[in-house]
């Protein structure tokens, strides 16, 4: 990014970026869908449906099922989530340090929805570093990995989309923000990441992949030019 516009905000995904909760979440999914009757494994709905809202992936599995969900199928799982989050959700490893070392303007963009972000950031302590700067899914047309979040996100902040860069854990999320005109760093040191993660995120377009959270304050300074 040495070569680039400074970065004037730091637009962060929520879900496997700020907390760890992408296997927490698809535990959840699969255990609801499981009493539906409809058979997928935790891993199978990490694969799947990470990064994008809910209100898709339930259209997804309708899709493939021939079935629809009962009406109440959202409304249960949000309360389960909501439950489980505020219990047992934790930060992912060294984010509130790089929080603190992050100059820049930041926000929250996430395809949860509003409460769940809150209770998210409440549960792990990092509400403090965004709010009232919360933006979800749940407020524009279209999802991940439409541009609508982040251009919305953007808009709000009053920032330009080529001075915005996204930090982002998922294959959807990175396509949104490339589409939205915005730099992307791309996680893969969430609980979620296994072999080959990584790898997605660059063939995604990812600008540059980290691990490890303390890289990130110094590739938004412009400090890091190399892949990490």
């Amino acid at each position: 990014m040495l070569n680039d516009p400074p970065v004037d905000l730091a637009i962060f995904d929520c879900d496997g970026v700020l907390v760890d909760s992408e296997m927490l979440a698809s535990r959840l999914l699969s255990e609801a869908l499981a009493g539906e009757g409809y058979a997928v494994t935790p891993e199978q709905c990490r694969a799947r449906f990470t990064g994008i809202s809910i209100n898709r992936a339930m259209a997804l599995i309708e899709a493939d099922w021939g079935r629809k969900l009962p009406d109440d199928f959202e409304e249960r799982l949000r309360a389960r989530d909501l439950e489980i989050f505020a219990r047992e959700l934790q930060p992912i490893p060294g984010i509130e340090d790089a929080l603190k070392r992050i100059p820049q303007p930041k926000c929250v963009a996430s395809s949860g929805a509003p409460s769940k972000i809150r209770t998210s950031l409440t549960a792990t302590g990092l509400l403090g570093y965004f709010e009232p700067h919360l933006y979800s899914a749940h407020q524009v047309a279209n999802g991940k990995p439409a541009p609508d979040l982040f251009l919305f996100a953007a808009e709000r902040m009053g920032v330009a989309p080529a001075r915005c860069c996204v930090v982002e854990d998922s294959e959807a999320g990175v396509s949104a923000a490339l589409a939205a005109g915005m730099r992307v760093i791309g996680f893969a040191g969430g609980g979620h990441c296994g072999p080959g993660y990584a790898d997605m995120l660059v063939a995604a377009g990812a600008d540059h992949v980290i691990d490890d959270m303390a890289a990130l304050p110094r590739l938004l300074t412009g400090q890091l030019s190399s892949s990490v």
